[in-house]
């Protein structure tokens, strides 16, 4: 009896007949991998989706940055040379013989500092912190009372100070609802100018001891304070009062007191920061 003709071949062992073999689907075709159809696309996306999310992060903290401190406009403050420095050093140590206060304008944008005495830098109020620093180690030095550490702790609160002077300024301004063009990046010079005298007080004291420190920074407290008085009675009080009117109205008469504290505080800080260290 001839055996019947089977309908599907027997896999269930040995060879699979006629040498057939079964396509393994999850191989290459084409020498491409079949989940690369899948993955690329969605990588791809992936990749864009998180620039865009990047790009979109970082636009908005430049723009809650630059409400704050405008870093766009930080290369106007250090645009200075060699002569404006000596310009602005010898304006801050003899104030009273200087005459005209105004700050230049060139299409209602202020000139460069390098052409424009007047106008507040940032260039010489970093220099003059870190010169600051150096001298507080030598002075430190001069007691044995030099260590890293104590350097470190005399930057960090002269930073300190800086900012609770910033503050308060700031504060005060929005209280008594003073409408100036003085950024907060020109509240920071004007603060930062004191640290000139500091430093010329501090190496007086030691070549000529307590009584070089005292005659050095009373001068530099009294050429500060008029300095701050003619720079900010510009910024803060009325076009009337910059001119040299009268100054009328109680608004007026809180900018103007606004004013004088600013100026009057500017020894107190130097005097607090600079006479421990010639003890």
């Amino acid at each position: 009896m001839s055996t019947p003709h089977q309908l599907f071949d027997d896999t269930s062992g040995g060879p699979v007949p006629h040498g057939g073999e079964y396509p393994n689907h999850s191989s290459p075709a084409l020498g491409i991998p079949a989940q690369a159809f899948l993955s690329e696309p969605m990588s791809n996306f992936a990749m864009a989706y998180g620039s865009s999310l990047a790009s979109q992060g970082k636009e908005m903290m430049d723009k809650n940055i630059d409400r704050i401190l405008p870093v766009s406009k930080i290369k106007y403050y250090f645009a200075v040379d060699t002569v404006y420095v000596g310009k602005k050093i010898g304006l801050l140590m003899f104030p009273y013989v200087h005459q005209d206060w105004e700050v230049r304008y060139q299409q209602d944008i202020p000139v460069a500092p390098r052409f424009d005495v007047n106008a507040p830098d940032l260039y010489i109020p970093v220099m003059a912190f870190i010169t600051y620093i150096l001298v507080a180690g030598l002075a430190l030095g001069t007691q044995n009372s030099f260590s890293p550490e104590v350097l470190g702790m005399q930057a960090s609160r002269v930073i300190a100070w800086l900012i609770v002077e910033v503050l308060l300024i700031l504060l005060s301004l929005y209280l008594v609802t003073v409408n100036t063009d003085m950024t907060t990046v020109d509240i920071i010079a004007f603060s930062g100018y004191k640290y000139v005298g500091m430093i010329f007080a501090i190496l007086s004291g030691l070549l000529f001891g307590n009584t070089g420190y005292y005659v050095v920074l009373a001068w530099c407290s009294i050429s500060i304070v008029f300095f701050m008085i003619r720079t900010l009675r510009l910024k803060i009080l009325s076009e009337a009062a910059a001119e040299g009117v009268l100054v009328r109205g109680a608004r007026n008469q809180l900018r103007m007191y606004l004013t004088m504290t600013i100026a009057a505080v500017q020894p107190i800080f130097m005097y607090w920061l600079s006479y421990h260290l010639l003890r």
